[in-house]
Parts: structure tokens; C-alpha cells; sequence
């Protein structure tokens, strides 16, 4: 016998290649015994060695480094400083509040990134499951945990996978890997020998630990836990994507980067300027201080955060889940969506399409599970089932030679069930066979089918058979009835005639049978076979029988023809988002015939050209120079592995491509997480693949995407709009703060006046575009390009355009007022007033950003309308209330002073008209 292993990596690597290996080799090298698996302290020593089959936890950091970071920011630092600056002014309640906006900000963050790191922990709670393993010779439950290399492990129907294991013995095992390799139906599985190169996906004699066995029973060696399994591979994958930043925050980076030079050179010019003019330097710093408390947006970040928590809510209602805030905007920017196939553009629920006799061939409405729909005969009229003999009789085999039950509205349905259809279906066993089921319910083969063709016998599906075979006593008609259903080829060798619509046997045209065959499978359909033998015995039918027991005079009565069937919105989806310039693609783990059936169906490939199907292993024999070409030209990728899925969203990022990644498996939460924006599938998606995405759908719905686009559309045009608005104000502050120095003028404006303006603007005026609805036309227009910065040139100018009415309207009014005897406090008061007037005309052109104020409709908005009575109201209280009057150091101001800065706000609105119409064509 081999010497032991003296590392875990050793067992390890004979666990990469255990699928190329014959059986008993793999068990000489993990020095464990087929029959009687590994003693109970050799158990103990391995699990000491290589330690519990857990998916290894991450280094994280605690609550407090992830609470700090929430304060990493530049408009924070300024934030941080100007309320250090006014409480060290006295200014208590100013600071309060600048102060508090920080906290609200870093406790919103806080809050998102600890349900980010969710996705690592759902990864690992997915393998902790009770194992069933033979030790010294005796069978015993363990906890999945404490498997180790060479472990006997047994399973059977409804296991979880608990590690990866190499088969030993198989009886008619099937495991749905889909969430793993994204396989749409239950692979069969035994223990034959394969080439080393086989990918995981066609590793027929391997099971992966976190998949789920479906059908029969099996037993094999443990090759790989924790860490070293293929869901292993997935977690490390999930470890190593980068959290990207989204377009927004990347901008707002920028900007804020920028701003910060710009208000900190400001800062330090009027500080500089004030003492060379011989200005005493606690003056000079007060203004200086007022400069950088003006130029500061401080309700940014707050007006930034709520309008993507009220984009949050909008997409709730629409049934898509937000989880991290910045994906509402990044889902504006999208480019292009890489979509799964199983669950995603398809309903993850096969349905017959179509039924074949050697009389002719039929269509099947209806989809999914619920047995509503009907047939229809080529030239478009709906056939009685119970009048066409030979469609009845394949509809029969299909219902009874079955071991899948559906569950749905009526109750349960052995035979497929007679619910109405409402509520949802769904189905224990095998999706194939819960197709059969349905198809026949739609047939009118209800539960009580089997009461009239009890089963007596069984010939379970094997890959060697390729079919299943059942034995029922005929009720009606006395005796015994052997039905038979599987694989084309081997269901007509097994036949001698062929059933016709009126009954009657004849000869069977083989040939014909295979050329239906492959003329349904031409068109992306899965077919099956269905033959029946009346009279036949049951004696020598059962699990054990030789492949060759069965009679080759069997009568053949048809195909049925099914696939899993894109969602009835996808079509539709996939268009709309075409015309929003947005490139659909779908990555899948399923064959390349199965995906590029779907993608014609759904849209995706309207006709086939080089290049735009391709497969994993075309991904790997591509040059690296070629490969980033070669994915943006493709639409359909099938066959793929979690790596290749990865590479892709990579390589299409690498392109400048902001990436939308939709899924619902295990085997996507790498690409999930990578994406600029991860999209889960709510009701069909694992935890894992919902925990390492942003968004999730709760309707499972594709077209679901579209409108949470138009959604993260209208949030990036809010956000702008606010951007657009808020700047002139806070550039004009300091401007004005700037020009007095220059001049060695009194200020016009002092800290807490420029405060209050900040403060109550943004909330009152400014977060109400936050509610503005989208503007038409949205979703035709093209992405936008990801490097196209904030503001375009037309809004910059716009922005600059404004800061100079509000700097000059605010010094003319200042200086006229102390010109025609005002006092101090009345002329600072008029300019305070003048700037929340333009602030307040300027926003109603800001609900559009290229229309003008009445094609936008002045009261299409009620919460401006709220928002400007509010400020209104705000603004007569600093003005007139005493409180405030010794609180913001304002007085109150007579009617023609109003009058004034009535006139001036309204001629500032009547430029800013005239310039939009100018530069329209620059916005």
C-alpha cells in the first residue's frame, strides 16, 4: 500500500485528478477501503491533519476599522473641519448640525457594508450538513464538518453533496448541479473512467460538495473538503473579486477630490490677501473660514444618500431589492447586462412543446408546471386528446412511467394534477419527468390515472439502458400494461410498430421516428420516446434487470419534445434594453445547442454568425490578445466555469464597459461579486448568489432589470439636477466672500448666514428634486459613457453662469441697501434673502436640465411646491422673528427691498433660460 500522505496538499492534488484515475487507484492513494471506509481513529487523525471540511472564515477587520472608513471621504475631511472651526467660533448649534450630517452619512455606510460581508458566511453555512458514511464496516451519521479525505460516503434522493466525492458504486444516480455548473437538468452520474481534461461540468463520476442528489443511490471516496472542493474554488473566487466602485462614487470621488483643492487654494488666497491688505488676522481668518463654510455643499452627502434610499424605495415597488445604495445609480450606467440562462431568461421548469406520433405532430401551449394549455394540430386547430389514440397513449406513458410528483394550487399531483393553474406548481423529482406530468394534465390525465393503471413493477433509468420501464395493472381493460420511455434510439430498437390516431398498430417507419427526432432537437428541444406493450407480465421487471430483458415487440406511440422556456417578459426585456443601447449577453454552464436554442427565442441571437457562440473551451484556446476582442463580439457563452465567468466580466470591464451580472447559482457569486452590479434572482436564486449581489429580484423576472434601469436612470438625473443646483450657491458664497476681501470691503454674508442658506436650501429646496419624476425618453437614450465626467460642458458653464448672478446680484443689493442708509444687519439681510430667491427661481429650472421651465411643468412636482412654501416660511422667520434676528445676526427688511430681490431672482431666471436654449445642444 502507498505511504501516507504527508500533506494535505498531496491529498489534494490526487483529488484534482481522481476523475481520470480508475476507482480503486484513488482508493490506494487515499489508503481507505471501499467496503468498510476508514477506521474510527484514522478518521480522527486526518480530520487533526487536514482540518474540519469548513469553507475557511476571512480575515476581516472589527466594527471600529469599518466605522472609521464610513469618515474616509474629502467632503467629510472638509465637513469634519468646518464643524471643528465653528464650534472653536462658538457656534454651537451651526456645528451641531454639520456635525450630525457626518454622523447620518457614516452610520448609513456602516450599515451597508456589514450586510456586504454576509456573502462569505452564506458560502460556508451551505456545506454544513449531516453526512452519512460507513467507518470500520459501520454505517453512521456524521456531521458534514468532520469528513476527511478517504471517507466512504453514502447518499441517496434529497442528500446535499457534503463533499467532493469519486463514485464507487452508482444506481441510477442524478444531481442537480445547477447551481454549481448551471446544468438546467439532473446529470446523471456513475463511476466510469473519464480523461483527466474532462471539465468539471461533465465530470460524470464525481460528486461536488453543496449539489443535491435528485435520484437512486450511490457510494464513494471522499477526494476533497472544505477549502479544496470545487465550491472551495468558488469561495476563494468570492474572496478575490474586487468590490468596484460604482460611476457614481468614482465621480463624486473626483468632484469631491477637486472641490477640496479648490475651497483649501480659496481658503488660503483670502486669508493671504486679507493680511497683505493689513486686515487684522482674526478678521482675516473669519472670512477665510466663511469662504470655506460657503464654497462647502454640505448637504451633499445627506441629499446624496437619501435620493438613492427614495430610488431604493421607487425599485422596491417595481420588485427589485436594493442592497448597497450606489447600485441604484450604477445600474443607470450599465452598459452591458451578462445574463445567466437557467432561471434567469429562462423559467428554470422544462415544458413539452410538442408532441410527435407517427400520425403527425402537435403543439403544447402553456408553461411551466401548471397544467393549463392545450393541443394544436399543424394547421393551428385544438385537438381532443381522448380522440387521437396514439397522442393519448404517449401522454399515458409519460404520467405513469414517472417517479416526479408536482405540488401547486389543487394540492398534490402524482399524475400531473387538475388545478386551474393558479398559484404556483412546484415539482419533487426530476424536471423532465414534472414536464411529463404537466403535459399530461393538460391532456386531461388527472390523479386519478394512477388509481386505474396501478404500478407493479419498475425498471429504473440507467446510462447504460437510457430509458426507465414500468409495469401497471390495467384496471379497466384486465391484465397488465408495460410502458416504456428514454432515449430515442433505444426506444424504437425496442419497438416493432407504431400506434396511429385511430389506434390501430402498424408497422413501425423507423427512420421517419429519427428524423422527427432530429428535426426537434434541431430547434433546441430535449425529446423523449414513449412506447407501450399491453398484455405483458411482470415477473423479471425490477431494478436489478439485464439491460437486454426488455421485448423488442413493443409498440411505439410517440415523441414528446420539451425545453426550459424563456420567461414571457424576456423578449420584450432583452428589446427594450437594445433600444437603451445596453448589450445583452448570456453566460451559462449549459451545452452551447441548449443556449443559442434560448438565445434565438429570447432575442439574443437574431442570426447566427462566426463568433458570437461561444464555448468555454473556446474561451481557453483564444490568445490573450485576442480574447478581449472576441468577448465584446460574443453574445452567447456556454460551457463556462466560475473562472471563465469571472475572466469575462473582468474582460468586458477592462474595455470600459460598466457591467451588469445577473444569476441565481453558487457558481455565479464570483462574477456576481466582480460586477460593477450584481443581480440575484430572488425567488430561484441561492443565498450565496443573493448575498454577493446588489440587487435582487423578487419576482425572478428579466424584464424586472429594464425598469430597475429606467430607475437608476432617473436617480443619476435626480442626483445630477441636485449637483447642478447646489453649486452655483455654494461657488457663489464664496466668491462673494472672496470679492470682499479683494476689495477690502465688510462682508456681505457672515458664517452662520451662510450656514443657514446651506442648510435649509438643500433640505427644503434642493432634496425635493430627489422626488422629481423621470423625464420621457429615458430609456432611449444611450448609456452614458463612464468617462464622461459629472457635468458636461454645458452644465459646467451653466453652474459657473449662475455663481456669477448670485455673486453680482448679491453685492449690487448689499451695496445698494448700505448705500440708501440700511444698516449692517438689514443689507446682510437683503443679501441672504437675494441668494435663497435665486436658489429658489434657479430650481425650477433644474427640473430639467434641457427643457425649459414650462414645457417641464411648473407644478409637476408637488414636493417642490412643498419644499419652496417651507423655505418661503423659513426665510420670513430669519427675518422678522427677534429669536432669529439675534441668533443669524439679520434684521427685518421693508417691502421695496423685497420688491428688489423679487426683480433680481426673476431676471437671473429669465439668463438662465435664454442660456439653456443656447447650449442645449452641449447638455
Amino acid at each position: 500500500m502507498p505511504r501516507r500522505p504527508d500533506s494535505p496538499a498531496s491529498v489534494l492534488r490526487v483529488g484534482e485528478a481522481h476523475h481520470g484515475l480508475p476507482a480503486h487507484e484513488v482508493v490506494l492513494l487515499l489508503e481507505t477501503d471501499p467496503d468498510r471506509g476508514l477506521a474510527g481513529d484514522e478518521a480522527a487523525r486526518r480530520l487533526d491533519r487536514f482540518g474540519p471540511n469548513t469553507l475557511p472564515a476571512a480575515a476581516r477587520g472589527g466594527p471600529l476599522p469599518r466605522a472609521l472608513r464610513q469618515f474616509h471621504h474629502p467632503l467629510i475631511y472638509i465637513l469634519i473641519a468646518a464643524g471643528a472651526v465653528t464650534a472653536a467660533l462658538g457656534e454651537s448649534v451651526d456645528s451641531a448640525v454639520i456635525f450630525a450630517v457626518v454622523l447620518i452619512n457614516a452610520f448609513v455606510g456602516f450599515v451597508q457594508e456589514s450586510r456586504a460581508e454576509a456573502a462569505l458566511d452564506s458560502l460556508r453555512s451551505m456545506v454544513r450538513t449531516t453526512a452519512r458514511v460507513v467507518r470500520a464496516g459501520r454505517e453512521r451519521a456524521v456531521p458534514s464538518e468532520d469528513l476527511v479525505p478517504g471517507d466512504l460516503v453514502l447518499v441517496e434522493a434529497g442528500d446535499k453533496v457534503p463533499a467532493d466525492v469519486r463514485l464507487l458504486r452508482a444506481v441510477e444516480l442524478r444531481v442537480d448541479e445547477s447551481a454549481l455548473t448551471g446544468e438546467s437538468v439532473p446529470v446523471a452520474k456513475d463511476e466510469v473512467l473519464l480523461d483527466p481534461l474532462t471539465p468539471v461540468a461533465d465530470r460524470h463520476n464525481t460528486l461536488h460538495s453543496g449539489t443535491l442528489v435528485t435520484a437512486g443511490r450511490g457510494a464513494g471516496v471522499v477526494v476533497a473538503t472544505g477549502a479544496g472542493t470545487e465550491l472551495g474554488e468558488i469561495h476563494r473566487l468570492v474572496g478575490a473579486a474586487e468590490v468596484l466602485a460604482t460611476p457614481l462614487t468614482e465621480k463624486l470621488a473626483r468632484f469631491s477630490r477637486v472641490l477640496t483643492v479648490v475651497i483649501l487654494v480659496l481658503a488660503v488666497v483670502t486669508f493671504a490677501i486679507g493680511l497683505a491688505r493689513g486686515q487684522g488676522a482674526s478678521d482675516t481668518f473669519t472670512a477665510a473660514v466663511a469662504l470655506a463654510v460657503g464654497a462647502i455643499p454640505e448637504g451633499l452627502p445627506a441629499v446624496v444618500t437619501i435620493t438613492l434610499a427614495i430610488g431604493v424605495s421607487r425599485m422596491a415597488r417595481r420588485r427589485a431589492v436594493i442592497r448597497r445604495l450606489p447600485a441604484v445609480e450604477t445600474l443607470g450606467s450599465t452598459t452591458v447586462i451578462c445574463s445567466d440562462k437557467t432561471g434567469t431568461l429562462t423559467e428554470n421548469r422544462m415544458t413539452v412543446r410538442a408532441v410527435w406520433t407517427p400520425d403527425g405532430e402537435f403543439s403544447v401551449s402553456g408553461s411551466g408546471y401548471a397544467p393549463d394549455g392545450d393541443f394544436r394540430s399543424g394547421d393551428g386547430g385544438t385537438v381532443s386528446v381522448a380522440a387521437d389514440r396514439a397522442l393519448y397513449r404517449c401522454l399515458l406513458a409519460g404520467a405513469l412511467c414517472n417517479d416526479a410528483v408536482l405540488v401547486g394550487g389543487a394540492g398534490e399531483s402524482g399524475g400531473a394534477g387538475e388545478s386551474g393553474g393558479e398559484g404556483r406548481w412546484s415539482l419533487t423529482g426530476d424536471p423532465t419527468e414534472g414536464a411529463l406530468l404537466a403535459a399530461a394534465a393538460k391532456g386531461g390525465l388527472g390523479p386519478d390515472t394512477a388509481a386505474v393503471f396501478p404500478r407493479v413493477g419498475t425498471v429504473p433509468f440507467s446510462s447504460e439502458r437510457r430509458y426507465m420501464a414500468t409495469v401497471h395493472r390495467d384496471e379497466t381493460a384486465g391484465g397488465h400494461l408495460l410502458l416504456v420511455k428514454g432515449a430515442v434510439e433505444q426506444v424504437v430498437e425496442l419497438c416493432s410498430a407504431g400506434m396511429g390516431a385511430d389506434g390501430a398498430v402498424r408497422p413501425l417507419d423507423r427512420e421517419a421516428v429519427l428524423r422527427a427526432a432530429d428535426e426537434l432537437a434541431g430547434r433546441g428541444l430535449r425529446v423523449l420516446a414513449t412506447a407501450e406493450l399491453p398484455g405483458a407480465e411482470p415477473e423479471g421487471f425490477g431494478e436489478g434487470a439485464p439491460p437486454d430483458s426488455m421485448p423488442d415487440s413493443m409498440v411505439f406511440t410517440g415523441l414528446q419534445a420539451m425545453l426550459d422556456p424563456p420567461r414571457a417578459a424576456a423578449v420584450d426585456a432583452v428589446a427594450a434594453c437594445r433600444t437603451a443601447g445596453i448589450g445583452v449577453k448570456m453566460i451559462t454552464g449549459d451545452h452551447a445547442a441548449t443556449a443559442t436554442a434560448v438565445a434565438g427565442r429570447t432575442g439574443l441571437l437574431t442570426e447566427r454568425r462566426e463568433g458570437e457562440v461561444l464555448t468555454g473551451a473556446d474561451l481557453d484556446a483564444l490568445p490573450a490578445r485576442e480574447y478581449p476582442d472576441a468577448v465584446e463580439r460574443a453574445r452567447v457563452f456556454a460551457r463556462v466555469s466560475p473562472e471563465q465567468k469571472l475572466r469575462l466580466v473582468e474582460a468586458l470591464q477592462a474595455r470600459g464597459q460598466v457591467v451588469a451580472m445577473t444569476g441565481d447559482g453558487v457558481n455565479d457569486a464570483p462574477a456576481l461579486r466582480q460586477a460593477n452590479i450584481g443581480v440575484a434572482m430572488g425567488r430561484g436564486g441561492t443565498e450565496v448568489a443573493k448575498d454577493a449581489a446588489d440587487m435582487v429580484l423578487t419576482d425572478d423576472d428579466f424584464a424586472t432589470i429594464e425598469a430597475a434601469v429606467e430607475e437608476g436612470r432617473g436617480v443619476f438625473d435626480n442626483l445630477v439636477k441636485f449637483i447642478v443646483w447646489v453649486l452655483p450657491t455654494s461657488l457663489g458664497q464664496g466668491m462673494l466672500v472672496l470679492v470682499a476681501i479683494l476689495f477690502g470691503a465688510t462682508l456681505p454674508v457672515l458664517p452662520t448666514q451662510i450656514l443657514w442658506i446651506n442648510m435649509t436650501t438643500a433640505v427644503a429646496l434642493g432634496l425635493m428634486l430627489a422626488f422629481e419624476p423621470k423625464e420621457e425618453g429615458i430609456m432611449r437614450r444611450r448609456p452614458r459613457d463612464p468617462g464622461r465626467p459629472l457635468l458636461t460642458t454645458g452644465l459646467s458653464l451653466r453652474v459657473l453662469l449662475v455663481s456669477a448672478l448670485i455673486v453680482g446680484g448679491a453685492w449690487w443689493l448689499f451695496t445698494w441697501e448700505r448705500a440708501e442708509g440700511a444698516e449692517l444687519a438689514e443689507a446682510r439681510t437683503a443679501a441672504v434673502n437675494l441668494v435663497v430667491a435665486v436658489e429658489l427661481f434657479y430650481l425650477f429650472s433644474c427640473r430639467s436640465l434641457t427643457r425649459s421651465v414650462w414645457s417641464a411643468g411648473v407644478f409637476g412636482n408637488r414636493w417642490i411646491v412643498g419644499g419652496v412654501l417651507a423655505q418661503t416660511a423659513g426665510q420670513l422667520a430669519i427675518t422678522y422673528l427677534p429669536a432669529m434676528n439675534g441668533l443669524f445676526h439679520t434684521a427685518p427688511i421693508d417691502g421695496e427691498a423685497w420688491l428688489r430681490i423679487l426683480g433680481i431672482a426673476l431676471l437671473a431666471s429669465l439668463v438662465v433660460a435664454v442660456d439653456k436654449r443656447l447650449r442645449r445642444q452641449l447638455v
